[in-house]
């Protein structure tokens, strides 16, 4: 992680699924950190743009959308069962992704900027980052919030966490951890790296 401030100092907040890195992105946002939800820019972007849209047509088939919105239950199949199109899924989106955040970036002016991005270890992208926060939870607390959020069977939430990186991993990497097993605990230690952050900007 490269630790020069740059114009904008970025940090990336990161987790895997269940462990409520959006809720603690959210929580920064109330301290007035700007944050780009990149899971949830990607998602717009495939339904809005048209160049998306035609290549994930190619790659996947029509079924890749329903009445021109994004099949997400038939992609999800798809790319759990095959990491190569998992692959030439995100190399198709992630370009774009990362030119709509260099757009938003310029227009950002607070002490420092937060990108919520659920892989950035496994994608090998932590040299983008100043600074990386990973948000951690016990496996059964995860898997317990994905099921009652999506709906799904626990074994396709534990197909997810085996597909990504382990929160220990994840931990030797970052240079905070946010522990989210209950709310207001994880908020005051988001508060504490938010004034550490803060000093090491100035």
């Amino acid at each position: 992680m490269t630790h020069d401030i740059k114009k904008h100092t970025i940090v990336g907040i990161t987790g895997g699924i269940g462990s409520g890195k959006t809720t603690i992105a959210k929580y920064f946002e109330e301290l007035g950190i700007p944050v780009y939800h990149a899971d949830f820019e990607a998602k717009l972007l495939m339904n809005r743009s048209k160049i998306i849209k035609r290549k994930l047509k190619e790659l996947f088939g029509e079924e890749a959308y329903k009445k021109d919105t994004l099949n997400k239950p038939f992609l999800r199949n798809q790319i759990f069962k095959n990491k190569e199109l998992l692959q030439k899924m995100n190399a198709i989106v992630h370009p774009k992704v990362g030119s709509h955040f260099q757009r938003w970036l310029k227009k950002q002016n607070a002490p420092y900027i937060l990108k919520e991005v659920a892989i950035i270890f496994e994608n090998n992208l932590q040299n983008q980052y100043d600074y990386i926060i990973s948000v951690v939870a016990t496996e059964e607390e995860r898997i317990r919030r994905v099921i009652k959020r999506d709906d799904v069977s626990r074994q396709s939430v534990m197909a997810i966490i085996n597909n990504q990186w382990s929160d220990a991993e994840k931990i030797k990497k970052s240079d905070f951890v946010i522990e989210n097993n209950h709310l207001e605990t994880a908020k005051a230690q988001a508060l504490r790296i938010h004034n550490q952050l803060l000093s090491k900007i100035k």
